[in-house]
Formats: C-alpha cells, structure tokens, sequence
C-alpha cells in the first residue's frame, strides 16, 4: 500500500502582502493568494494520481479560505474537512503585526533571522492581557489555556504539531491510502516546516534554511510503514525555487 500527502501552504494573505508577521492573527487572503489557492486547485485536480480524499486545516482564515477555493477548483467541494488549532502558524509574539524589513531595521537582520527561523529561540512574548493573545479569541474556548502560546519557536511548534500528525492524519493517511486515496493538509509556512522536519529527518541545524512558498502543493509518498518513497513540489519546480527564494528575502 502507498500513501499519499500533500502539504499546501495557504495563498498569499494581505500581510503577507504586507510583509508583516502573521502569526496566530487571522487575516485573510490577499487577492493574489485567492488566485494561488485556485491554481493549486486546478493542479490538484489535473494530477490523475492524486485522488483527493480527506482534508485537514488550520482554524485561521487563510488557510480554511484556501483549502475552499482549492476543493472548488479541483472538483471535490464536497470532500470532509478537519480543521484543528494545532496546525496554526507558530505564534510569533509581539513581533505579531510588525513589518518585517522595519523589524530588522530595529532589532537587526541577525537577531530577527533569529526569530524568524531558528528552532529554539522565540520572539518577544505577548502579556497575557494582550488582546492579541489567543486566550482573548473565542475560536479556542475549548482549549486549556495554558496549551495557548503567547509566542512560539519552531521547536515549540513541532511538539504542538506532531501529536496531531500522529493521532489525526496518520490514521486518515491509511483509510485513504486503503482505496487509493490522497490526505491533503493545508496549513502555514511553520506548521509544514514542523511536519517537514520530522517527515525528512532535518536537523535543527538545517531546518533554519528550509523556506515554504505560498499556494504550491509539496507532494509526498510513502510506503506502509510511513516511509517516504519520494518527495516534491507539483508543477513547475523553477517557479516552486524561486517562490521558496522570495519568502527568505522577506526580511531583507
């Protein structure tokens, strides 16, 4: 038996646009990022070995947006969805909301590369009466408050995401797998990085160079005991490089 992921970063959002940091604020797609989602769909669906059969999502905006507009594309609008906090994009504090080249301009390129991509150093942390903290956000009412980050590095993340790999999409990878069928997880630049690191084995080292584009499916195959038989971006990989090159200079 084969199994098949594929890992969608969500198009474009207007601060993205922005060059700003995201982080758990929920905002939503620009207008190029709903065209990314489309095209991704149209992908998805033009690639007759996927068969997409599941979905799972973050609770943020611009990923459930983009994962609509890529199952309308692709002909499957009616596939079910699982939508969970734990693939949101890492918390990044009280950075949330800055311009990114001015955040360097402050604090310098070197310590907001920190911030930005290493794995164990996080940014400044929200107070807890910040109303940007997501205690303040209804959408997590049922999550233990403590289990709610006021700011995260990427190591926070792989241990917020990988239970939910484990116990949620993991199973579904093998009912899909069963007949056929395609998981398809759209989620954040950190989330899939998370799930990139543990899936390939990257180091802690390594895993700081590794840049995720917006609105390009990464497909993987594995064989039945979860092994990865071979990875890579659908469609043009030129244009997936320079995607990838372009979310690196963000920053300056």
């Amino acid at each position: 038996m084969e199994l098949d992921l594929v890992l969608l970063r969500h198009g474009q959002s207007t601060w993205n646009a922005e060059n700003r940091f995201t982080g758990w604020t929920d905002v939503d797609l620009s207008a190029a990022g709903e065209a990314e989602a489309v095209a991704a769909g149209q992908l998805l669906g033009s690639e007759a070995s996927v068969d997409l059969r599941l979905v799972h999502t973050s609770v943020l905006t611009r990923a459930v947006r983009t994962a609509n507009l890529a199952l309308d594309a692709a002909g499957r609008p009616w596939l079910p969805v699982r939508r969970h906090w734990r693939l949101n994009e890492r918390h990044y504090g009280a950075l949330q909301g800055m311009n990114k080249k001015d955040t360097a301009e402050e604090f310098g390129a070197d310590q907001v590369r920190q911030w930005r991509r290493s794995y164990s150093e996080p940014p400044p942390a929200l107070d807890a009466g910040d109303e940007r903290h997501p205690r303040n956000d209804s959408r997590y009412w049922g999550v233990p408050p403590e289990a709610l980050p006021a700011t995260e590095c990427l190591a926070d993340v792989v241990v917020r995401v990988l239970p939910y790999w484990e116990d949620v999409i993991v199973p579904d990878l093998y009912a899909a797998g069963a007949r056929g069928g395609t998981v398809l997880v759209v989620a954040h630049g950190n989330s899939i990085r998370a799930l990139r690191k543990h899936l390939d084995g990257i180091s802690d080292e390594d895993i700081v160079s590794v840049d995720i584009p917006t609105g390009i499916p990464f497909r993987y195959r594995f064989d039945a005991d979860l092994r990865p038989k071979g990875a890579e971006y659908l469609g043009d990989p030129a244009a997936a490089a320079a995607a990838a090159e372009a979310v690196a200079r963000q920053a300056g």
